[in-house]
């Protein structure tokens, strides 16, 4: 019988004084120009799989990514210092520290802008599953994802195989 190997487990801490050690990385939207978000993925660094959770910043006259709605994973938001604009459906709200913003499935579309001459801070977090279905309604596309291979398709024009 053998043994099954286990991958070294990562610590379980992970320290304010280590942020530096690993630097920040940068993001941008592909669908979205505008689109710049630096950040740590925190729960990366102490090994969890089914959940992200972000330390995020976006500049000042940057947006987080582009508009979209989840269809599987669940998603929320938590301002640590700045202001943003948070669009949520077809409403806007000004959101700055201590807000929080929950999304649960199916989601309504939501997207973050900084139009202010500060940082904006916040926490995002959700979950991590096998497949996830995004939807870019003020695009017209649709994200499939199955692990880390993703795809974007038209939302119009597919293939219907049922009707509602």
């Amino acid at each position: 019988m053998t043994s099954k190997q286990e991958a070294p487990r990562k610590s379980v801490l992970f320290r304010a004084a280590d942020h530096s050690r690993v630097g920040e990385q940068s993001q941008s939207h592909p669908l979205n120009p505008n689109s710049l978000v630096r950040g740590i993925s925190l729960s990366e660094q102490v090994g969890l799989q089914r959940l992200g959770f972000h330390l995020l910043r976006i500049p000042p006259g940057k947006e987080s990514f582009a508009f979209h709605s989840h269809h599987s994973e669940e998603e929320f938001m938590y301002v640590l210092s700045g202001r943003g604009i948070a669009e949520v459906g077809d409403e806007s709200h000004e959101v700055g520290p201590g807000d929080f913003l929950g999304f649960p499935t199916p989601s309504l579309g939501h997207h973050l802008r900084n139009p202010f001459q500060e940082e904006f801070v916040y926490i995002s977090g959700g979950e991590r599953r096998e497949v996830e279905v995004a939807d870019f309604p003020r695009l017209g596309k649709r994200l499939v994802r199955f692990g880390m291979q993703a795809a974007i398709y038209e939302l119009e024009g597919g293939l219907k195989l049922s009707e509602e």
